[in-house]
């Protein structure tokens, strides 16, 4: 039995289609951690951990759910054999750990991304390379990936796969519009977003052939600055599907997402990328142009604005990576490759 494990919109968006793929093939079971509680009226689950319960009154809030999840119910265990968790959370890393703590079998969806550098992104750099060095099954997105786990010596058993994001994509059509889609949130960029508000409200003014629009996140830390933004189309955060459909018909993106750099490239839309590094650089020069400082924006917004479009294929997969990951597991756990 499996115990796959999520409770954030970013897991759940890559974990859904491997579920998929699983059911009927592969005896699975699901655990909850909850950090998005808006996802509990979507989806089915087996176990809902309640995150805080129990712990400590005081500490902070990556500790809260470290302990929460060091302190899981016993019973939740029960038959399981392998656990699955997916990038870089602190839940994943928790769970990965309770789990080793009882000698159960780690496999980690989405390893062996890396930045080599603890404060970017802080503290997912520091999670995801923690979990590579106790799991068993290392299931990567990409051959950079797993020659990265290769040069770390790790000891489980690493295998490209490709990046489940991407099936979710498959039957998406693109074409390009008149807007620029910008999203923003990432902790690396609190204390200057200030100026990269400014430097994106200073192009849609300059632009006004262009719609910038931007879903605002709900982090007091980019929410507070919004008033900036006096010529971007401030809107509410979109769920996923609404998402795909507007990277999907924009003409390209400005974000500091790591996501959003795999699913652009499979959609076949350039964004640039207000990160110093990237733990995705496949992309970087072809569908993704990195810009570190907001003063470096506007020079790569006017070097991407009239040549937009790309036809290139994805570094990050093709769209069957559940399909990929189940034959897989069915051959190393069960021992075939026949439904």
């Amino acid at each position: 039995m499996i115990l796959i494990c999520y409770g954030t919109r970013p897991e759940h968006i890559k974990i859904t289609p491997l579920l998929k793929e699983m059911d009927g093939v592969i005896p699975y079971r699901s655990l909850f951690t909850g950090q998005h509680k808006d996802l509990v009226k979507n989806i089915n689950f087996d176990y809902y951990l309640t995150i805080g319960e129990g712990v400590n009154k005081g500490v902070n809030r990556l500790d809260t759910v470290v302990q929460s999840c060091l302190n899981i119910d016993e019973s939740t265990f029960q038959d399981v054999t392998h656990i699955l968790v997916q990038g870089d959370t602190v839940s994943a890393y928790s769970l990965a750990l309770a789990a080793f703590h009882r000698g159960i079998k780690i496999i980690h969806l989405e390893a062996g991304l890396r930045t080599y550098d603890f404060e970017n992104p802080y503290p997912e750099e520091a999670y995801r390379q923690m979990i590579s060095r106790i799991s068993n099954i290392n299931l990567c997105p990409t051959e950079l990936n797993l020659n990265n786990l290769q040069k770390e010596g790790v000891f489980g058993e690493s295998v490209v796969v490709g990046n489940t994001v991407l099936d979710n994509l498959v039957n998406v059509e693109t074409t390009y519009g008149d807007k620029v889609l910008v999203t923003m949130h990432r902790r690396e960029n609190h204390h200057n977003m200030e100026d990269w508000f400014k430097s994106i409200n200073q192009l849609a003014i300059d632009n006004p052939e262009l719609k910038f629009e931007i879903p605002l996140h709900p982090n007091p830390n980019v929410k507070k600055h919004k008033d900036l933004l006096t010529h971007v189309s401030v809107v509410s955060p979109f769920d996923y599907d609404t998402m795909i459909k507007e990277i999907s018909k924009c003409r390209f993106l400005i974000s500091d997402s790591g996501g959003i750099q795999e699913e652009s490239s499979f959609l076949n839309k350039k964004v640039i990328v207000c990160r110093k590094i990237t733990e995705r650089p496949e992309s970087v020069g072809k569908h993704s142009f990195m810009c570190g400082e907001p003063k470096d924006l506007k020079g790569l917004f006017y070097s991407l604005k009239d040549n937009y479009e790309v036809d290139l294929e994805c570094p990050y997969g093709d769209g069957r990576s559940s399909e990929r990951i189940v034959n897989y597991l069915k051959e190393k756990i069960y021992g075939n490759s026949s439904s």
